[in-house]
């Protein structure tokens, strides 16, 4: 069943929009505080789509990211006591109760490490709003572990440029099934 070769067409069409860069700079911001899907999505096939801005790409998408952070941190700065309830009841409570525990153990290199790996990032950005983190410490540990994950992602696609483009075209829906299967896997493992 072909259902990700559309979408990932589809995406390669988005990925070539004039409009594009700001897309993805609004999708960084976002992720950063509030949204739930990572700016990778649009930031591996706007470099394949356009190896030679893969790097300023890379750079768009760090510093809106870092902006999104802080303002999460302003969130949780101003608004943590307003947002526990909400919190405590959805799926992003397990998060943040490790957000808080690896500030405490962690703090600059807690934000590092969420800002490079899958970690809901935003959820430690409302956490060093909330436990009221070094501002500068936390900027400096977004702007470095956000800009090696997105400068990795864009390396990459830049590197493997139109031979990946074929070969994520020939195979992208094995790896999307592939994907869903892992992820079905690890969900039911995980209960």
């Amino acid at each position: 069943m072909r259902l990700f070769s559309p979408l990932y067409r589809r995406a390669m069409v988005w990925s070539r929009h004039p409009h594009a860069p700001w897309y993805l700079g609004s999708l960084s911001f976002a992720e950063s505080s509030f949204f739930p899907i990572p700016p990778d999505v649009m930031l591996a096939p706007m470099c394949l789509a356009n190896p030679r801005h893969a790097w300023r790409l890379a750079l768009l998408t760090t510093l809106t990211s870092v902006a999104g952070g802080l303002f999460g941190y302003l969130i949780g700065y101003f608004a943590i006591d307003f947002l526990l309830p909400w919190l405590q009841n959805s799926r992003y409570w397990p998060a943040y109760q490790t957000a808080v525990e690896w500030f405490g153990r962690w703090g600059f290199w807690a934000v590092f490490i969420a800002g490079f790996s899958p970690i809901p990032y935003k959820m430690f950005t409302i956490a060093a709003g909330a436990l009221s983190m070094a501002l500068l410490p936390f900027t400096i540990a977004s702007l470095i572990g956000r800009g090696a994950r997105f400068f990795l992602v864009a390396g990459l696609m830049a590197w493997g440029g139109a031979r990946m483009e074929a070969a994520l075209h020939r195979y992208v829906d094995r790896l999307g099934w592939a994907t869903v299967v892992l992820l079905v896997l690890g969900l039911l493992a995980y209960r």
